[in-house]
């Protein structure tokens, strides 16, 4: 039997304490209404996680104002009280069933490709992003070149983030997680490529992360000492899988002691390969140096499927819990399964991402 013990103990981020350490990562499913609202079906989506034993759910990216942070059409809002009201089917039921959730919060900057109160995107400079836009999440060629941010609209930004906070809070979430990840907003402004700015958020990597640090801040002011809110931290992007940190473990250093220092309770990092070195061949993981410089619990994310894989890098200390994406949408009932020792589903993406990413009615 494979050796999984550690995956099945509790484990505390902040105010909650968690029946197990394995979560459901934030996914983009693009199946709310058009009005940004939760549906019976997403209900039934994020609670079947819980009935399969995942300890923590983290719901997708929920955008947070009625300016430029949706990033595409059908994604959920939580901008007003009946987007919130939406949203506490799914905490109350989740909850019934037996684990805890938390809301991610997006802010898509310059990655937006469908925002039903903007035609333009703001980003930290005017620069066009790479790639092109995703076919699943109904975009397609090229993304736009964003218009620079000015320092009231980042100002506006924080504030919003503060009270989707805040609404998410009201209707019973357990904890909210910022979106720092995959190229949106905030980590656009932490990569050297796309932020040009010339003031305090741009050159170094201490005035890279800044807006993050400010998000972190605020929110933890609007919420209080008891609520739980951390952060997704990655290297890649939606529209650049490959991309590195220039600056390697001096840059995690910075990154990871700031965002330790702003008041948050973990770090979520993701890459597509947990457990590898996150720069240099044999070097440490980016989990690893998440928890050696932000001093807080982190939780890792990538292809962490193979349960094996998953409790190893709990034992060895690098993360304090792991969440699954494609592994979870292939098996709803992870926890329960490897707790038993059934067999794990493939993940098919042609079944559950094909021809869009939206809900299917057999994954629920």
């Amino acid at each position: 039997m494979t050796e999984t013990k550690s995956l099945f103990e509790s484990v505390t981020l902040g105010n909650t304490t968690l029946a197990n350490r394995v979560g459901v990562a934030p996914m983009t499913r693009v199946s709310a209404t058009a009005e940004g609202l939760v549906t019976d079906q997403m209900v039934s989506y994020y609670t079947s996680f819980a009935q399969g034993g995942f300890g923590l759910i983290i719901t997708e990216g929920t955008y947070i104002d009625d300016q430029y942070s949706q990033t595409y059409l059908d994604q959920p809002g939580i901008v007003y009280d009946e987007q919130a009201e939406a949203w506490k089917k799914v905490v109350d039921s989740v909850h019934q069933a037996g684990a805890k959730v938390f809301m991610q919060l997006q802010h898509s900057g310059f990655l937006s490709q469908g925002n039903r109160f903007k035609q333009e995107t703001l980003g930290p400079s005017a620069i066009q992003p790479k790639g092109e836009q995703l076919a699943m999440y109904f975009g397609e060629g090229p993304y736009q070149i964003p218009r620079e941010a000015t320092k009231e609209e980042l100002a506006e930004v924080v504030t919003s983030f503060a009270n989707a906070a805040k609404r998410a809070q009201a209707v019973g979430f357990d904890g909210i997680e910022i979106h720092g990840a995959n190229g949106y907003l905030l980590d656009g402004f932490l990569t050297d490529y796309a932020n040009q700015r010339t003031d305090e958020y741009g050159g170094s990597t201490e005035n890279r992360v800044r807006l993050m640090v400010e998000v972190s801040q605020a929110i933890r002011e609007a919420v209080g000492e008891n609520f739980t809110i951390g952060i997704r931290i990655s290297q890649g992007k939606v529209n650049d899988f490959e991309h590195k940190w220039a600056g390697k473990e001096r840059d995690a250093e910075i990154i990871f002691g700031r965002l330790g220092q702003a008041g948050l309770d973990f770090i979520h990092v993701t890459e597509y390969e947990a457990w590898k070195p996150a720069f240099e061949t044999n070097g440490p993981s980016f989990a690893s140096l998440a928890k050696k410089y932000g001093e807080i619990p982190v939780i890792a994310n990538g292809h962490l499927e193979d349960p094996e894989k998953a409790n190893q890098i709990i034992v060895d200390g690098e993360a304090d819990m792991v969440t699954l994406g494609k592994g979870a949408l292939a098996n709803h009932d992870w926890v329960n399964k490897v707790k038993q020792d059934k067999p794990l589903a493939a993940f098919k993406p042609e079944e559950v991402l094909s021809p869009n990413a939206k809900i299917k009615e057999f994954e629920v």
